[in-house]
């Protein structure tokens, strides 16, 4: 018999893993159910709407991806070392190889789940809005942390406000990935990702990573 903290953690999973792959609006509670192998009965003892589960599914995620964060930071890399691993973070998770479950995923970019979701719904989906605002600010609050410590150390021109280039880098980031998806390609987001990163905090030549050239195709 299935335990029941299996069974609500299989839909978490699964849940995240399709919306990721295609979008919140398109994917309902019967195909949800349906890929995790849970009935509709066992699906609504945990959650009375989509949204309540997506919101779970999304805060669970979130739980992952602090600690990962977080060992970015006590990691005891330098805050130029800590810039290129993020870079590569963000670039690990734009391709999906397998969802939270463990299982295979045949789409090749997915971007921010989170992002596009909270930008598709509707006004009357306000639980989907939150979480994808509360997802928005903690991602900020490192990338705060980020810059914070390249300006500390003495990796930016000028003197710039750590907290506006943290909102700045979160919406160009995801706004790469999201062009990035639309192609199917990952390379269109390793051709910008990285320099635009770079003017777009103004890091000091000096510091900054020299890529080959983009293929012509990325252009």
């Amino acid at each position: 018999m299935r335990k029941q903290t299996d069974t609500r953690e299989k839909l978490l999973c699964t849940a995240m893993s399709l919306i990721w792959q295609s979008n919140y609006t398109s994917v309902g509670v019967n195909e949800i159910c349906k890929q995790a192998g849970v009935t509709k009965g066992s699906f609504y003892h945990y959650f009375e709407t989509k949204a309540d589960l997506y919101y779970a599914a999304v805060m669970h995620y979130w739980e992952q991806m602090k600690q990962e964060l977080e060992g970015l930071f006590t990691s005891g890399l330098t805050p130029l070392e800590q810039l290129e691993t993020l870079i590569e973070m963000v670039v690990g998770h734009a391709q999906v190889k397998e969802d939270a479950c463990g299982a295979a995923s045949g789409q090749k970019v997915v971007g921010c789940p989170v992002f596009t979701s909270g930008g598709q719904c509707g006004c009357e989906e306000d639980k989907v809005r939150l979480v994808a605002q509360e997802m928005t600010e903690l991602t900020i609050a490192y990338d705060i942390r980020l810059i914070q410590g390249l300006k500390d150390a003495g990796l930016l021109n000028g003197d710039p406000d750590p907290a506006q280039l943290g909102r700045l880098m979160y919406q160009y980031i995801q706004g790469l990935l999201i062009y990035g998806r639309i192609y199917n390609d990952l390379e269109r987001i390793k051709a910008d990702l990285r320099d635009g990163v770079y003017r777009l905090i103004d890091l000091k030549q000096e510091y900054r990573f020299v890529a080959k050239p983009a293929c012509s195709q990325v252009a």
